[in-house]
């Protein structure tokens, strides 16, 4: 899903990606998507991803940090396959660029979290998952 800021010329403000199977399957489908998202996150797009899938043991999320240079980040988290995660570049006047993080380790029978999506620098809005998904199976007449 695509988040744009419709009064600045559309531009693009966040992502929902929601992992698939397929996303985790070969080593250059995971590196395909790592790089993907952090092509968004240089864009200054914040990142939220949800990983739900049971049958693939990767950690994407955890790679994506290797891969722009914030291993130490990671501390946890490989270890961990079901989990949603949210991140946000902020850049900075002569100094690195921070990234913000926000990751939740997801268990399966337990209600999922919450994200934030932030559409500006100080402008977010929450994204419940659990609810979202409720709603997803009522609609579907999914028990």
């Amino acid at each position: 899903m695509r988040v744009y800021d419709t009064r600045h010329g559309r531009r693009l403000v966040a992502a929902i990606e929601l992992i698939s199977p397929g996303n985790k399957d070969r080593p250059e489908s995971r590196r395909a998507f790592v790089a993907k998202v952090a092509a968004l996150l240089q864009d200054d797009v914040c990142v939220s991803l949800v990983d739900l899938v049971t049958i693939r043991q990767f950690n994407l999320y955890g790679d994506l940090l290797g891969m722009i240079g914030r291993p130490d980040l990671s501390a946890g988290v490989q270890d961990t396959s079901l989990y949603a995660a949210t991140l946000r570049g902020r850049k900075r006047l002569r100094a690195r660029p921070l990234l913000d993080t926000w990751f939740y380790s997801m268990t399966v029978g337990q209600p999922l979290p919450s994200l934030p999506i932030w559409l500006d620098v100080d402008l977010r809005v929450m994204l419940d998952l659990e609810t979202s998904y409720e709603e997803t199976c009522r609609l579907l007449h999914i028990a």
